[in-house]
């Protein structure tokens, strides 16, 4: 991986100049660099002038809110990472922050060492070399365009969504654990509740199958999930 300071910058973007500023400073810290914005407006503006390597973006906030920037931000790049970092923490709130088109999620108050972990791991995503496609059944993953198909019914995903759906397909019929999950896809140790996988299995499983194809991601009861035919 390149040294962060030669990456595109990490857009930050909250109406609190003290979460800016501190968030500011520990990124600068770690050796990335770092675009602030106030507003949804100001943010937008500044990634169509230079596109981020990730934006870290709050929900609540005047004007244009963080659910607004994330879907025009969707409509312009699929592939660049996005992180909320919210106060709002209800389950429905993930729900909605993931089908919006974010790839983690954050809470506040927050564990400044976390954020950071979770920022390295959405950036190192795609970095190693793997087929140029992944298939199982009627489901095919192409790795360069990053793009799902159902059979020819197309599927964009978002990075994490991605993330996901590339360890199942590389392991289809295994069962893989929670745990597994969160150390392959989000690439820490996560001590917390594992519902966060519930929510982006459930999120993926909506994309799978909104064509009313069946069911390929199957729960295990007591042990995890498996790529496999119902």
């Amino acid at each position: 991986m390149a040294n962060p300071d030669q990456e595109a910058p990490i857009l930050v973007v909250d109406d609190d100049p003290a979460v800016t500023s501190v968030i500011r400073r520990g990124l600068a810290f770690e050796g990335y660099r770092v675009d602030i914005a106030g507003s949804g407006a100001e943010a937008l503006r500044l990634a169509r002038e230079r596109t981020p390597s990730l934006v870290i973006l709050d929900i609540m906030m005047p004007g244009i809110d963080g659910l607004e920037v994330c879907r025009r931000l969707r409509e312009g790049d699929k592939s660049v990472p996005i992180l909320l970092l919210t106060a709002k923490d209800a389950p429905s709130d993930q729900v909605i922050g993931l089908e919006t088109g974010a790839d983690d999620y954050v809470t506040k108050p927050f564990n400044f060492d976390v954020l950071v972990a979770r920022v390295k791991a959405l950036l190192r995503r795609g970095a190693a070399s793997e087929p140029a496609t992944l298939s199982y059944t009627d489901l095919r993953l192409d790795t360069g365009a990053r793009v799902a198909y159902r059979g020819e019914r197309k599927i964009d995903l978002t990075t994490t969504e991605y993330e996901l759906l590339r360890l199942l397909l590389s392991h289809p019929r295994r069962v893989i654990t929670k745990d597994q999950i969160m150390e392959r896809v989000w690439g820490y140790d996560f001590g917390g509740s594992a519902n966060i996988v519930e929510v982006y299995v459930r999120a993926l499983r909506l994309k799978l199958e909104e064509g009313g194809e069946p069911r390929l991601i199957q729960t295990i009861r007591g042990a995890g999930y498996a790529l496999r035919e119902g």
